[in-house]
């Protein structure tokens, strides 16, 4: 298949499947006789496999080391387990830094009874 209806199978822009042939995520396809990228099957599951990654914001090097640690196939999870291990640590660090924005938010909010903003309370707090 081309570019294109790999970009609409996996529900990715042409331009991203690029970058990851760029970045050696996907290795480069074959080429047609009028030059055109002919993609597989594999780099179709490739894709969604990325894809799925990085839905769950996991970096880049992280998901060439899932793939290799596919490649291997027998070998230790250890590897791809501290991968997802870290990356919850990650979220869960990010959760608490939007609950302190959240809390941090709220209280601005609650703050304001002022009906101009010469008197509203969040320009002030923000300004101090």
């Amino acid at each position: 298949m081309q570019i294109k209806q790999l970009s609409n199978l996996v529900n990715l822009n042409a331009k991203t499947i690029r970058y990851y042939e760029q970045i050696n995520l996907i290795p480069a396809p074959k080429r047609a006789s009028n030059g055109y990228r002919t993609y597989t099957q594999a780099d179709t599951d490739r894709l969604v496999f990325i894809c799925r990654c990085r839905d769950l914001q996991i970096p880049i090097d992280d998901i060439k080391a899932l793939l290799a640690a596919q490649i291997l196939g027998d070998g230790s999870c250890i590897k791809v387990d501290s991968i997802i291990e870290n990356q919850l640590i990650k979220v869960r660090a990010a959760q608490k830094e939007l609950k302190k924005l959240e809390v941090s938010l709220a209280s601005l909010l609650t703050n304001c009874t002022a009906n101009t903003i010469n008197d509203c309370q969040i320009i002030k707090e923000l300004n101090s």
